[in-house]
């Protein structure tokens, strides 16, 4: 049951991040340091470090916000049998990269400062 788990955890993880390439390639591609003001270096890198922060303590919300949505958009049987198994994922994915973000803010990657994923924060609708 554990491997079964840990196997649907690396799928995941690997959709996720074939997902997620193509988006930051494009995001902000001709935005940089260099062609940026330092007034607009400074505010990526505080939006960078208070998305960071915020996902990092409150990453444990996708628990209940993936079966919510689980159970909006399939039904409660699957909403209570999938919904916390993605709701796990989510937080792990968002708490981890919440403190990526935080220890890699003065990095102007992905993008200019963009966020990992969408939604940047658990509270906004998928």
């Amino acid at each position: 049951m554990i491997i079964f788990m840990i196997k649907r955890l690396l799928v995941v993880i690997a959709l996720l991040w074939a997902f997620v390439m193509p988006e930051m390639a494009a995001a902000d591609r001709y935005k940089s340091p260099d062609s940026s003001t330092p007034q607009e270096v400074a505010d990526g890198m505080g939006t960078k470090f208070a998305r960071g922060v915020a996902n990092f303590a409150t990453g444990w919300l996708e628990l209940p916000k993936q079966i919510y949505y689980t159970t909006e958009e399939d039904g409660w049987g699957k909403g209570l049998a999938v919904g916390p198994l993605k709701g796990i994922v989510m937080m792990l994915v968002r708490t981890v990269s919440g403190a990526v973000e935080v220890v890699t803010f003065p990095v102007p990657y992905p993008g200019f400062y963009e966020p990992f994923f969408d939604p940047a924060y658990v509270w906004q609708k998928e």
